[in-house]
């Protein structure tokens, strides 16, 4: 039984390290609840960050998981600004940076992700941007504010979520933009190139410039600011500023130097966690974007790098700190917004997982469902302009049934008719 006499700490300040500590209290912990984060601001929501905040459609203030009062009147004490440098398992401890010692009787890790940054000559120019922390949107925001009143240029390196929203938030600005991206098309590592393409279109129609099959080999500039980036078949393209938008790394180091158990690369990295969230160490769990998942519904681990899986890793992992049984089997889902597009993507199926792509709806509109299927069966489904269908199309994957092609297609059978 957790009693008052226990210390919970959580490492990160994200989402899921304050959804983590808000369903602590919730489930009637009374024991010491201590939130470390190695940034200054409060606990933050990062899906703003490249869509209504980078706009200037939604407040500063509206990005934050809770008010600021919160966290004293819950009892959480906050450690902002602070650096975690150690987990000594042994002493069942977390060194800070500024040398203190707060030991724990449960710790989770929610770490987060950082942005992989480009290797190349000129990354130390003025105008080259990361996009992962509040104060990279900040700072990105009047950025584009300039670029689009002084008709400059924004080079985006990697067409993945990050910078196709970036580059849509770009062109409301009126900036000029062009994404260099060494796959045929955008988000073909998640959505493959058949739906990839309707991407491409979109993006196109509002004026942004691709340059596919090439990576930046250099930016260049003078005083140090940005005036050019440089790929690797020889262009040449102007800029002003350019974005690093080629992914992100989990962020694994504390839990690599305790000893922890973790995920290679080559298969998306991250700390190796069951389905109850727990590591290889019994007191020690991790969720969120550090957390590569044992995941009930499929053969391999998935890393999912997603506000929905803080939003509910956080608190299943408080849960299962607690002694109750979890098993977090949670379908990934995510969303986007780009100009009138709005949409919501379910399930896991990755190029080379399944056979064929089935689309329902008008795609030329960009009101369709897409469903990724292999030998008749649903593993993912993406629902664009198209409401209120995300929960039947979850219940698809997970039945695991064979609705066929050409119902599954058919706008007039109910999905719920398909199960």
């Amino acid at each position: 039984m957790v009693d008052a006499d226990q210390t919970f700490v959580i490492v990160g300040g994200g989402l899921a390290g304050a959804k983590a500590a808000e369903t602590l209290r919730a489930e009637g912990f009374t024991g010491r609840v201590i939130l470390i984060g190695d940034e200054l601001d409060h606990p933050y929501e990062r899906p703003p960050l490249s869509k209504g905040y980078l706009q200037g459609k939604e407040e500063r203030e509206s990005v934050f998981v809770h008010e600021p009062a919160w966290y004293a009147s819950n009892d959480v004490e906050l450690r902002l600004g602070q650096t975690v440098t150690a987990v000594d398992r042994d002493a069942k401890a977390v060194r800070l940076g500024d040398s203190t010692v707060i030991r724990y009787d449960k710790l989770l890790l929610a770490t987060g992700a950082e942005p992989r940054r480009l290797d190349i000559p000129g990354t130390d120019l003025v105008g080259v941007h990361h996009l992962r922390r509040l104060a990279h949107a900040e700072r990105l925001k009047n950025v584009l504010g300039s670029l689009g009143r002084d008709n400059g240029h924004l080079v985006i390196a990697g067409a993945g979520w990050i910078g196709l929203e970036v580059a849509a938030a770009a062109r409301e600005f009126g900036a000029e933009v062009t994404v260099v991206e060494p796959e045929p098309t955008p988000l073909h590592g998640v959505l493959g190139p058949e739906v990839g393409q309707i991407f491409t279109e979109l993006h196109s129609d509002h004026g942004v410039r691709f340059h596919f099959g090439a990576r930046l080999t250099e930016i260049t500039g003078q005083d140090g600011l940005v005036l050019a980036a440089h790929t690797d078949d020889g262009e040449e393209h102007p800029a002003h500023d350019v974005l690093a938008a080629i992914g992100a790394a989990p962020r694994t180091a504390l839990a690599e130097n305790a000893g922890l158990a973790l995920v290679g690369r080559e298969h998306g990295g991250g700390i190796a966690v069951d389905a109850s969230l727990r590591t290889s160490d019994p007191d020690i769990y991790a969720t969120g974007d550090v957390a590569a998942l044992e995941h009930p519904l499929y053969t391999e681990r998935l890393r999912v790098e997603h506000w929905a899986n803080a939003l509910n890793g956080g608190p299943a992992a408080a849960r299962a700190m607690l002694g109750q049984d979890v098993t977090y089997d949670r379908v990934p889902y995510f969303f986007s917004d780009q100009y009138d597009v709005g949409l919501e993507y379910s399930g896991w199926a990755p190029p080379g997982s399944y056979d064929q792509v089935v689309l329902r709806g008008n795609a030329g509109k960009r009101e369709f469902i897409a469903f990724w299927l292999k030998d008749g069966q649903v593993l993912a489904g993406m629902n664009v302009n198209v409401w209120d269908v995300t929960d039947p199309i979850q219940q698809l994957i997970r039945s695991g049934v064979r609705p066929g092609t050409e119902r599954l297609s058919d706008p007039t059978v109910p999905l719920g008719d398909l199960l």
